[in-house]
């Protein structure tokens, strides 16, 4: 071999070693982990079970973080886990321990100070031609696809063509521009392709018309902002507005529905990241799923693996603001806000896992345009052999009026650890079908009306007085950041001293320490920087910034203005 031959050789092993040149799970180190821009999934094949504790830093830091125990899938002899509140482009070590046996890995966070290669400017002004993208970039070097200089480039399709941008190459980021009236998709991106980055688009008035499935019309179904087709991986979806399609799904109070989708990923290889971008509507053209694709029961699923979805804003959609399926082996999803929704989250199935569901702040759910009856949070349901994985939910704040009516939907649910969540809502935690000992519901707010299987042996329903009355702590509409604290009911009758005169008061109004301050448990990795006595439950923690959702999250008022909104 000569030096040429076997440079190039080694240049390309340290791109497959640095995970450019193969999908996630491709690697064959054991333990090994698979690194997104602010968390990583952790993998390590032993045959004994049993916890496996996780730590991890910097490297060159002297303090090591303690992260959540991995779970073991004795399907595959293999531990897997997630840390999380990494950051970008960053190099950690972890130390895994079970038993006696320990072990160490060393990963990169992925980079996302993109290198640009080569930039192709698009002309200013409107265009009604779709662009096909077929140029690849390098890992070091991407394809940058824009709009010129203080100006705006507007792709007005006219219901012409299929999509606005196709995007037929790998190492690509389309920025900036525009897209209005594709007659099906406003980005496609082509079956196979990685490493595609699409930030801070306007995607608008896209596909065709939709309708119920019951019906047998499946015209303009998935029709989407944004559409990756099967074995895409490594895709970056970021801070862009993609609002209004042209047709609209039906409701449920119609059949299943069936319409257009904010972003579409088909049976993925993983590694995708979807953040802080606006799905929204009105209701008259709402969406089906604000983020999804497939399959449902499935070994692979949309995301499939190591991929993230946190900061969205997702608004009017009529089945799942955010559906994930299939595999969720280490794939996390949280800080999300979505408004007038179905289910919150879908998880039918979560075939591997873990699947992490944290921190999210669900608001008003509907069943149809007349039926205000709210669905679930999270939507289960497992079957052979596409079951087995674990879910973790911790820290959602799920609000009432006019939110959801159950917790989880009745389905199977055999493996579901969930922790410090604000479950404000009328109807059930958990399945009322035999309990699996995998699934431990505790340490939650819950207000409805049964628990079904879930025991919550420490949750949130009463407070014991010093004198050992328990009081019902009941929620009319709670907020984000709970009071410190708040009225409630003694019932019964009490004595009261008004100076020299003896009173009994029947059902005095008191006022209590909110239970939800303070009132969860510690989680490592999860919620270590808690303020005070203890976590608070729900998503925000009091003393705390306040989180931020959509495509201006965390800026400052100069940042993120994008060329379709300034000129």
């Amino acid at each position: 071999m000569t030096y040429f031959k076997l440079s190039i050789f080694l240049l390309f092993f340290l791109f497959l070693q640095k995970g450019y040149g193969q999908p996630p799970g491709e690697t064959m180190v054991n333990p090994h982990a698979v690194a997104t821009y602010e968390c990583a999934g952790l993998y390590w094949k032993t045959m004994e079970s049993g916890p496996c504790t996780v730590r991890y830093r910097a490297v060159g830091s002297e303090i090591w973080q303690d992260g959540l125990d991995l779970v073991y899938d004795e399907r595959e002899g293999e531990y897997r886990g997630s840390i999380i509140n990494l950051k970008p482009y960053t190099k950690y070590e972890a130390e895994l321990s079970h038993r006696s046996e320990n072990t160490k890995m060393e990963f990169t966070t992925r980079n996302d100070d993109f290198s640009i290669g080569k930039t192709t400017v698009i002309p200013a002004g409107e265009s009604d031609q779709t662009i096909t993208i077929t140029e690849s970039g390098r890992p070091d070097a991407y394809h940058l696809v824009t709009v010129p200089a203080e100006t705006r480039s507007v792709l007005n399709i006219k219901n012409v063509y299929d999509a606005g941008i196709i995007i037929d190459a790998d190492y690509v980021i389309v920025r900036g521009i525009e897209v209005r009236n594709a007659r099906k998709d406003g980005i496609r991106i082509k079956k196979g392709h990685h490493n595609i980055v699409i930030e801070d688009c306007y995607i608008t008035f896209w596909g065709r018309i939709g309708g119920s499935i019951t019906n047998g019309n499946m015209e303009g179904n998935y029709d989407s902002g944004i559409y990756a087709e099967n074995d895409c991986w490594n895709l970056t979806i970021q801070r862009n507005l993609i609002e209004e399609p042209r047709g609209a799904s039906n409701d449920w109070e119609t059949g299943h529905p069936a319409g257009p989708q904010g972003i579409s990923i088909f049976q993925s290889l993983g590694g995708n990241v979807i953040r802080y971008n606006d799905i929204v509507s009105t209701e008259d053209h709402g969406f089906n799923d604000g983020i999804g694709g497939g399959s449902n029961y499935s070994t692979v699923g949309n995301m499939n693996r190591d991929s993230d979805i946190y900061g969205n804003l997702i608004r009017s959609v009529w089945d799942d603001a955010i559906e994930v399926e299939g595999s969720n082996k280490n794939v996390r999803v949280f800080g999300n806000y979505a408004e007038k929704f179905f289910n919150g989250v879908a998880t039918a199935s979560t075939t591997h896992g873990p699947i992490y569901i944290f921190r999210n702040v669900m608001g008003e759910s509907r069943t149809g345009q007349r039926n205000t009856m709210g669905g679930a949070f999270v939507k289960t349901g497992e079957r052979e052999p596409y079951n087995g994985g674990r879910r973790y939910v911790f820290h959602n704040t799920i609000l009432q009026p006019n939110g959801v009516k159950d917790a989880f939907t009745g389905h199977v649910n055999p493996n579901c650890v969930t922790r410090n969540n604000i479950f404000d809502l009328p109807g059930r935690l958990a399945t009322h079908r035999e309990k699996e000992p995998a699934s431990d519901y505790d340490y939650d707010y819950f207000s409805g009306l049964s628990k079904g299987t879930a025991e919550e042996e420490h949750g949130i329903e009463f407070y014991t007085t010093p004198a050992g009355t328990r009081l019902y702590v009941s929620s009319t509409g709670l907020e984000f950041y709970p009071r410190l604290y708040i009225n409630s009911i003694a019932w019964g009758k009490y004595p009261y001293e008004f100076g020299d005169k003896k009173r009994n008061i029947t059902d005095p109004m008191i006022q209590l320490k909110n239970p939800l301050i303070d009132g969860g448990i510690v989680l490592k990795g999860f919620n270590d920087d808690y303020r005070g006595d203890g976590p608070d439950l729900g998503a925000f923690e009091t003393g705390e910034r306040a989180l931020e959702f959509g495509r201006r999250a965390y800026l400052s008022y100069d940042e993120g203005w994008c060329p379709w909104e300034k000129y």
